[in-house]
């Protein structure tokens, strides 16, 4: 009788034990997708009503219009989450997996990668490359370096752009004052009119040990109500590591879990699609399994985007390491994380350029996120990827003041993996988006067209040629160098010239980066060991190359967890159900 709200009907209580699955053609009506994300199943026609089990029948008035719509006059029945879930996924399992896979329009996925067509390509460029360093050696190594140094040129520039658009926004930079688009007070917890919205975070998880130790430590720490936060924990359904952890581990009330079924391909955006029909907010928002966000951080994402402009799409947090002090790599991530999200994002946003996303700490206008598609379920840089549609659609990306922690990778054989995924989805991402260059003029307009060959492209070329470059190091040491014999010497003294502005640029960049907090300002002194910490791409730059040709879509996960609870200098707290 508590639960009777005027102009519904009288409610049973349904069960599968009892009842049995509900009507396939009932479901297919609505959509398998609907059902989970309403957590609703129209379950049984009597006559002329139909009966539709729901696991919130406080909500139930508000679809009524658009059920009786679809099915005539209908009576409400009480289900749990799980039983409505339960009866969807074995309804509709092999649809809702296939929709997680193809769900993108075909023409922006990559999910038709001409394998077979690249390879040949690749064996013919090769063949073509060994021929002629052996019938024009000196040819070949001009136009190689002349590659290599305009896209390190135009790298360096973009680069000092990008951070002096940053900088002049708010006229330098001071304590967590990010250069974030609006002013940080405009987010602060507290100047929402209005209730607050519905904010549905996904968690992607696989092969996690220590769900109960971290990782729910870290979501507690959050102040968004709990009545207002869903936290869906997603873990792929043959990961028996994470769903042994989880179900020994008491989850609180605001956390459930979404079991991925199997899939042709295993990868992060995959997941977040399957999970997306799960969500309920009207905000959705990603984070990694090892992420420690800030914990007033929804509430600004809740503040910011009631105020923006309607084409503000996506907000990105600001990513950081809690454990830069690890190694000597962990000090230099962190400082490469430091200059990329203090100042070349910011930069790229402060210019109007595609912004490509972070892989956490992004939050979506719902509505915008599912009309496009949501993710590449195949693309390995699926954030990057969707940054670049966002702005292909007239969307924008604003980043917000509100710092997540992240696990540094500070072991180099690891570090390389994870740099390989991010290149060879980079290299993925440009193919797809550069299919019809006339299209993506158009979209981007000449700036962010511009702006997206100097990001996508120049990066790769130059993590694939910086070995060229670093011959010249031999001149300095007073060895002989090809180029001696072949450039004259004012091309040689320009060479020079840009290598120690790169260099400058890059020192400047990290120390003002750093400097914006004071507890990285100990890794000023490190700055410049990062030229010996960068030619790590070059390596993770061939390992991504070969498996564009072998594994495109292969997710090389990043382990974590291997840093001592006491590093990320935070106190265990009790997580609340």
């Amino acid at each position: 009788d508590a639960m009777q709200k005027p102009g519904v009907a009288p409610q049973g209580v349904l069960s599968i034990a009892e009842h049995g699955l509900p009507d396939p053609r009932l479901v297919d009506s609505l959509g398998p997708q609907h059902c989970l994300r309403l957590s609703l199943v129209p379950w049984r026609r009597a006559g002329a009503l139909t009966l539709v089990a729901t696991a919130r029948p406080e909500e139930f008035a508000r679809h009524r219009p658009m059920l009786e719509r679809l099915f005539g006059p209908v009576a409400l029945a009480l289900a749990t989450e799980a039983e409505v879930q339960q009866a969807v996924l074995a309804l509709r399992s092999d649809r809702l997996r296939q929709m997680a896979e193809t769900q993108l329009p075909l023409a922006e996925s990559c999910r038709n990668w001409p394998l077979r067509g690249l390879r040949q390509a690749g064996l013919a460029f090769v063949s073509v490359l060994m021929a002629g360093l052996v019938l024009a050696p000196a040819a070949v190594f001009v136009a190689l370096l002349s590659v290599a140094v305009l896209a390190l040129a135009a790298g360096t520039a973009l680069k000092l752009l990008a951070a002096l658009a940053a900088l002049g926004q708010r006229g330098g930079i001071s304590g967590q004052a990010l250069h974030m688009a609006p002013p940080a007070d405009d987010d602060a917890p507290g100047t929402l009119p209005g209730p607050l919205p519905v904010i549905s975070v996904m968690v992607p998880l696989l092969r996690e040990r220590d769900i109960a130790g971290r990782l729910m430590q870290r979501l507690a720490r959050l102040t968004y109500p709990r009545d207002r936060l869903q936290i869906l924990l997603v873990v792929e359904e043959d990961d028996s590591v994470t769903r042994a952890t989880i179900a020994a581990t008491l989850l609180p009330g605001w956390m459930e879990v979404v079991v991925v079924p199997r899939g042709r391909v295993q990868t992060k955006p995959r997941a977040l699609n399957f999970a997306l029909t799960r969500c309920r907010g009207s905000i959705i928002g990603v984070y990694d399994a090892e992420d420690a966000p800030a914990p007033d951080q929804l509430h600004r994402v809740a503040a910011r985007f009631g105020r923006a402009a309607p084409d503000v799409a996506c907000l990105q947090g600001v990513l950081d390491f809690y454990n830069p002090a690890t190694n000597w790599l962990s000090r230099c991530f962190t400082v490469e994380y430091a200059t990329w999200f203090t100042l070349i994002l910011p930069g790229y946003a402060r210019l109007g350029l595609p912004v490509p996303l972070g892989g956490t700490t992004l939050f979506f206008r719902r509505d915008i996120l599912e009309d496009l598609g949501g993710w590449d379920a195949h693309n390995v840089t699926e954030d990057a990827d969707l940054g670049l549609r966002l702005a292909r659609h007239g969307y924008r990306t604003e980043l917000l003041a509100t710092v997540t922690g992240e696990e540094a990778n500070c072991r180099v054989l690891p570090w390389i993996r994870q740099r390989s995924r991010w290149i060879k989805g980079y290299a993925v991402t440009y193919v797809v988006h550069m299919r019809a260059p006339g299209r993506l003029w158009r979209d981007l307009g000449p700036r962010g067209f511009i702006g997206m060959q100097v990001v996508f492209l120049g990066s790769l070329l130059q993590a694939a040629l910086a070995p060229l470059l670093w011959t010249f190091w031999a001149m300095p040491l007073g060895l002989w160098h090809p180029a001696q014999a072949i450039l004259p010497a004012v091309a040689i003294w320009g060479l020079v010239g840009l290598f120690l502005l790169s260099e400058a640029v890059n020192i400047s960049l990290g120390i003002i980066a750093v400097s914006a907090r004071r507890r990285h300002r100990f890794l000023r002194k490190w700055v410049p060991s990062l030229h010996l910490y960068y030619p790590l791409a070059a390596l993770a730059a061939y390992k991504g190359f070969w498996e564009l040709l072998v594994r495109p879509f292969y997710w090389d996960k990043t382990s974590h967890g291997i840093v001592p609870q006491a590093t990320t200098r935070r106190r265990p707290v009790p997580v609340p159900r």
